[in-house]
């Protein structure tokens, strides 16, 4: 089980302002309407989640380190464990052409406006339960999903990635100060668990995870 860092430079490209996310609008409100994955969490204001989650191509980077890193040809099965719009399949159908992918996510919004290519291929579910065969897919990926689980849906979560994937990748967000704690907490809307890397490398150990991992940090 390796670290492998893959988001980072998506990640850092994005400017936040933690204090105007707890200041501007009720905290609280913000987060009940984003836990409902709807419109508003998609493609509504800022301060209720993405602020206008639209396709520009920014996955095709990660796709290509994925599709290198992991060996995938054509033929290989991919599954996205919280998809959401699905842009990362859809790079990585670009990527690897030929490449057989699936995605499930709990926002029926989400699958409802994911990239058409691959539309076809998502389904509406629950990270806590992967309607497939084990070891059924090359790849399974989870990227900044399976911290919005609490702790006893977690637990199921990351044995269900293991079970079904003969390769497997999960990026979760974490903090390695206090500072970086309270960021997060400020800034993050669906988030369930806030471990840091030790507690989630206890988690992967004590699920009998596998797989590699990657952490997103708030700093």
């Amino acid at each position: 089980m390796a670290d492998i860092d893959f988001l980072s430079p998506l990640h850092k490209a994005t400017k936040r302002d933690y204090l105007a996310r707890v200041n501007e609008f009720p905290k609280a409100e913000a987060i009940k309407i984003a836990k409902q994955y709807g419109y508003d969490y998609w493609d509504g204001d800022r301060k209720l989640g993405y602020g206008g989650y639209r396709y520009d191509g920014r996955w095709r980077v990660v796709a290509d380190g994925l599709a290198k890193h992991y060996r995938l040809k054509p033929g290989d099965r991919v599954l996205d464990v919280g998809c959401g719009k699905a842009f990362l399949l859809y790079e990585l159908t670009q990527s690897v052409p030929g490449l057989e992918v699936r995605g499930i996510d709990i926002s029926e919004y989400g699958i409802e406006h994911a990239k058409e290519e691959v539309r076809p291929f998502l389904q509406v579910g629950n990270a806590v339960y992967l309607p497939f065969a084990d070891k059924s897919f090359d790849l399974v990926i989870s990227i900044n999903t399976l911290h919005n689980l609490y702790c006893y849906e977690l637990d199921k979560g990351i044995r269900e990635v293991e079970r079904v994937g003969k390769q497997k990748y999960i990026v979760v967000e974490s903090y390695r100060t206090e500072e970086e704690k309270v960021n997060l907490m400020y800034w993050v809307l669906t988030g369930e668990c806030f471990f840091s890397p030790e507690e989630w490398q206890w988690w992967f150990n004590h699920c009998g995870y596998t797989g590699d991992h990657s952490f997103i940090y708030f700093e």
